[in-house]
């Protein structure tokens, strides 16, 4: 059997982390059996579907590698086909018109309530003959009323619904729309679905999508629902959480490879590994191994996975990325350091590719003020001279290179029989505002000899300044 799967967005929205799960999962699923994924627009809300979600949700998918093999199909072009199954449907018996205006509907909701019976539409409209006046007719499906439908889940296991239990479903609006839960079928019957994985909200969709399918005369598809996404607090995730649209992750400097790592370990793992590549997933992954309860988001452990990339990735590569992270931070990367250099630089440190540009800074453009907490810690009388006399050997320097750097300040600590660590600090916050960056001899190289040399200069004068004042 070739494994094809979907992965059925609704341009009501944009895509979020839970959506985005769900494609993945279909996604790595078809990839590691070699079959196909299918990307479909289920767009038949016309009321609130909009072209700014569909460029969303192809955005996002773009942004994350999640290449589909056919489509993106949209339901809205599909409509004659939907209305064809209805006709025939209604011929052979297998639906019918239901006249039931809403005031009886909600009547016979509020009767079954009331008696603590289950709530559902009761088959008055089964055998009847012929219209009713001043009334537009839904169309219902034809439950089965006896027997069972078995869903061998493959997350949930087996799950067993009464027909008795399950209502008659309506398959077309007054106006002769088709409704989702007939639509899905008839795209997976024709897609030729072999397996649907999707949150499980849609579970008690099932059972009468597969009663539906046997209509059809199809054999349903394998079915794996997945547990949702929970916050930090157990609630569901909503947009304080996290649940916004995908892309903002890639605006905050997210690399594709750190969100999918994220993505695919809520609610699957493989031992007591952490880190994958998108290989590994491909490899690896396997529906069946995905848990049974919900996953929780957790921001913190996002940014150490998207870390972890970023460590990981070749530089070249890493700089590429970074590059239009300088520029939307108002640096241009022609005035300071290779991007390549600066990602080997900051890598270890920073968190997203926007922290690392913020990080950097200092690499691009002059600093007219150090941070006084530091400096007053930092840039104290007692380290004037060998600060003095580093700033000189930088300044003879005939090669910058971190190898120079590094021995002058060896050099001159030893000299004055002082700590490196006493003497690199002072030069750091000098140079960089701060107290944190990356290795000493590093951050020179980047900064260049010029601006390093003139910024001790400053740093000297306030040191100078705070001597005096204590006088």
């Amino acid at each position: 059997m070739t494994v094809r799967t979907r992965f059925a967005p609704s341009p009501t929205g944009v895509l979020h982390l839970g959506s985005v799960r769900t494609a993945l999962f279909c996604w790595l699923y078809a990839r590691r059996h070699e079959g196909q994924f299918i990307l479909r627009i289920e767009d038949t809300d016309r009321e609130r579907s909009t072209k700014e979600n569909v460029d969303a949700i192809l955005e996002g998918m773009n942004w994350l590698g999640l290449d589909w093999d056919e489509g993106p199909f949209f339901q809205t072009e599909r409509f004659d086909r939907y209305l064809e199954v209805i006709e025939q449907w209604l011929e052979e018996g297998k639906a019918y018109h239901c006249y039931c205006t809403k005031e009886e509907l909600d009547a016979l909701r509020e009767k079954q309530m009331a008696g603590g019976g289950h709530v559902r539409y009761d088959g008055r409209c089964r055998d009847r003959t012929g219209p009713r006046e001043g009334v537009e007719p839904v169309v219902r499906f034809r439950n089965p009323t006896e027997g069972q439908v078995v869903v061998e889940d493959q997350v949930r296991g087996r799950v067993v619904f009464e027909n008795a239990q399950l209502d008659d479903l309506i398959i077309a609006r007054p106006d002769g729309s088709p409704t989702y839960n007939f639509s899905v079928i008839i795209d997976d019957f024709d897609m030729r679905i072999s397996h649907v994985i999707r949150g499980d909200d849609h579970l008690n969709n099932t059972p009468r999508q597969m009663n539906m399918l046997q209509a059809l005369g199809a054999e349903p598809p394998v079915y794996a629902h997945l547990p949702m996404i929970l916050g930090p607090d157990g609630a569901k995730l909503s947009k304080r959480h996290g649940a916004v649209d995908i892309r903002e992750y890639e605006d905050q400097g997210y690399l594709r490879d750190a969100m999918l790592n994220y993505l695919v370990r809520l609610g699957w793992s493989h031992g007591d590994q952490e880190v994958f590549s998108v290989d590994e997933m491909i490899r690896l992954f396997d529906i069946a191994d995905v848990n049974q309860s919900a996953s929780s988001f957790n921001p913190e452990k996002l940014l150490w996975i998207n870390q972890q990339h970023i460590i990981a990735m070749p530089s070249e590569e890493l700089g590429a990325r970074l590059m239009p992270f300088l520029v939307k931070a108002g640096l241009d990367p022609a005035e300071g350091p290779d991007p390549v250099h600066i990602a080997e630089g900051f890598r270890e440190r920073a968190e997203t590719l926007l922290h690392m540009a913020a990080s950097a800074r200092y690499c691009y453009e002059d600093f007219d003020v150090i941070d006084e907490k530091s400096a007053k810690k930092h840039l104290r009388p007692v380290i004037l001279e060998p600060f003095r006399a580093a700033r000189d050997r930088f300044a003879a320097l005939e090669h910058w290179g971190q190898t120079a750097i590094h021995e002058v300040i060896e050099n001159v600590a030893a000299d004055f029989d002082i700590n490196l660590g006493k003497l690199g600090q002072p030069i750091r916050v000098a140079v960089t505002s701060g107290p944190v960056s990356p290795p000493i001899d590093v951050t020179l190289w980047l900064v260049g000899q010029e601006r390093t040399v003139r910024r001790m200069d400053h740093a000297i004068g306030l040191i100078e300044a705070r001597a005096a004042a204590s006088n």
